[in-house]
C-alpha cells in the first residue's frame, strides 16, 4: 500500500488506556504486505496508526470526546493551541474543567474547540494518564499532581494536522460494526476493543459509559468471521483469557501468538506490570 512520507515526529496526541506504543516492534512485522484501505474502528490513541501512517484510512471510535478532538485538530489546530494555553496545572483548575460535562445542555452548547482543549487538558493532567467516565458517561479521573505536564505539545498537534489533510483519513464516531460493514475488500482492519476483563473485579473497559461485555466479544468474533468469509484481513488485540482463545481457536481460519504488555495505566499500582495479551490474524 502507498504510505505517508514518513515522519518521526508525528506520535499520539492522547495518552490512551491500552495504547500500543510499546507492541509496535512485535505487532508491525505482522502487518499484511498488501492492502489500499487502513480501518482502525477502535482508533483511541491511535499508536499504529500514527507509526504506519498509512496514506488511506478509515479511523473511528466510539467515545465522541476523542473524535471531537480529532476533527478540531485537523481543521483548526492553530486555534486548538491557543486555547489550551490558558489551561493551568492547577488542581482547582483541573477540577473545574472536569466539571464542564456535569451540565449537559451547557456543555453540549461550548464550542468544539473548547470540548478538544478540554479532554487533551484533562488527558495530561489527571492521574496517570487514567480516561474513565462513570455510569453518566461524566469524566472522574483524579487530578494528577504532575510536576510539568506537556499540556500544550504544538509539535505533536501541528503533525498529526498535517497527515491528516494531506491523507485521505475519514474520521467517524459511530457503532463499530457500521463501520465494518461496508468495507472494500481490500481493506486491512486493526481490532483493538476494550479488552475481556482479566479478573472479574477488572474494570478496564471503561473508555465510555456503555462497556464492553462478552456478549459483545462473541458480536466482534462473528464480524471477524465475515471479515474473513469477505476477504478483508484483520489482526486483532485482546486480553490473553481462557474465553477470548477460545474464542478464536479455530486454528484453519485464526493464528494467535502471546505476547506481554505492560499496564503502566491503573489507578492501583499493584496492578500495573507485566501482562499477557494475544494477538489473532485471519492470514499467515
Amino acid at each position: 500500500m502507498l504510505g505517508y512520507n514518513h515522519n518521526t515526529l508525528l506520535k499520539p496526541a492522547f495518552k490512551w488506556i491500552g495504547g500500543k506504543t510499546q507492541l509496535l516492534s512485535t505487532m508491525v512485522p505482522l502487518l499484511p504486505d498488501n492492502y489500499n484501505t487502513y480501518c482502525e474502528p477502535f482508533v483511541g490513541g491511535g499508536a499504529l496508526l500514527f507509526h504506519i501512517q498509512p496514506h488511506t484510512a478509515i479511523i473511528n471510535d466510539i467515545n465522541t470526546e476523542i473524535i471531537t478532538a480529532y476533527n478540531v485538530i485537523k481543521y483548526d489546530v492553530e486555534n486548538l493551541i491557543v486555547k489550551l494555553k490558558t489551561f493551568k496545572n492547577e488542581s482547582d483548575f483541573y477540577y473545574w474543567v472536569r466539571s464542564w460535562d456535569r451540565d449537559t445542555d451547557a456543555y453540549n452548547n461550548i464550542s468544539d474547540i473548547k470540548k478538544a482543549a478540554r479532554i487533551l487538558y484533562l488527558n495530561k493532567t489527571c492521574f496517570n494518564g487514567l480516561y474513565r467516565v462513570n455510569n453518566q458517561g461524566k469524566y472522574n479521573a483524579p487530578f494528577g499532581k504532575h510536576k510539568n505536564p506537556n499540556i500544550v505539545n504544538e509539535v505533536v498537534l501541528r503533525h498529526v494536522s498535517e497527515y491528516f489533510n494531506k491523507c485521505d483519513i475519514t474520521i467517524l464516531n459511530a457503532d463499530y460494526t457500521k463501520v465494518l460493514a461496508s468495507l472494500p475488500r481490500d481493506s486491512f482492519v486493526y481490532l483493538d476493543p476494550p479488552y475481556d476483563p482479566v479478573t472479574k473485579t477488572a474494570n478496564f473497559t471503561r473508555y465510555s459509559s456503555n462497556g464492553f461485555s462478552q456478549e459483545d466479544q462473541i458480536e466482534l468474533k462473528e464480524i471477524c468471521d465475515k471479515l474473513t468469509s469477505g476477504g478483508v484481513k484483520f489482526m486483532l488485540s485482546n486480553s490473553s483469557t481462557e474465553f477470548i482463545k477460545n474464542l478464536y481457536s479455530d486454528g484453519e481460519k485464526y493464528n494467535i501468538i502471546e505476547v506481554d504488555a505492560v499496564r503502566k495505566v491503573n489507578c492501583v499500582a499493584s496492578k500495573r506490570g507485566k501482562v499477557s495479551e494475544v494477538i489473532v490474524r485471519n492470514y499467515k
